[in-house]
């Protein structure tokens, strides 16, 4: 599965891209009892690109999937950045706290509980910032490809909330050191944090579906029992 997966239809009257609360999105309501995911794309990429990925790694799951809000050259991502791997910081933090408003208007108008994020690349980067800044959004994370946010991150209280980071042993965008660092800041801040690198390099792979979908059930094992 490649970042540059679309769905082409709709699977429900809700599931259409809604373009209130703040943010161009897509809502998949969920069938089960399944934490529900908020899904946020890597540059380029929509609010379709990981409802496929959604689905599989936690089938029955409420979706929720905004679009980037930020344009570079056509491209949407949600915050600028000067360079490749150098952030604007100042609108990183502002964006950041858009989207928690953005979380908070969707668990009111859908009736969700916290999600747990699903990030690629730039919305990897998102998600991780979320954690720092607005550590009471979320339930948790899966970060595929993230790198470190924030040059002077806030110190956390996230309390054992578990993390998963996947990273690629052959990425050029994101050195193994920066992946390892942002896995140490949220440890520090008290994450669950499990970090995998695989074989691979900056793209969606295969084993990123397969470790993050048993790392998601894993998750829902000690409420079955």
């Amino acid at each position: 599965m490649t970042q540059e997966s679309r769905t082409e239809e709709p699977r429900t009257q809700e599931s259409r891209s809604q373009e209130s609360l703040g943010f161009i999105h897509r809502f998949e309501p969920g069938t089960g009892a399944a934490r529900p995911l908020l899904l946020l794309h890597g540059t380029g990429g929509n609010e379709l690109d990981l409802l496929p990925l959604g689905r599989i790694v936690a089938p029955g799951a409420a979706l929720l999937s905004p679009r980037g809000p930020v344009s570079e050259n056509g491209m949407p991502r949600f915050f600028r950045r000067l360079a490749e791997g150098v952030f604007d910081e100042a609108d990183l933090r502002r964006r950041t706290g858009d989207l928690a408003a953005f979380v908070a208007a969707a668990r009111g108008r859908y009736g969700l509980g916290a999600p747990l994020a699903l990030g690629f690349s730039n919305g990897a980067n998102i998600a991780a910032s979320l954690l720092m800044l607005w550590p009471e959004v979320l339930a948790g994370a899966v970060l595929i490809r993230p790198m470190v946010p924030l040059s002077e991150p806030p110190m956390a209280d996230l309390a054992g909330r578990p993390v998963l980071i996947l990273s690629g042993a052959m990425d050029p965008i994101v050195p193994a050191e920066n992946a390892r660092r942002l896995a140490a800041q949220l440890t520090a801040s008290g994450a669950a944090v499990a970090h995998r690198i695989l074989p691979v390099g900056h793209g969606l792979s295969q084993g990123d579906l397969s470790l993050a979908a048993d790392w998601v059930r894993g998750l829902a094992l000690p409420n079955a029992a």
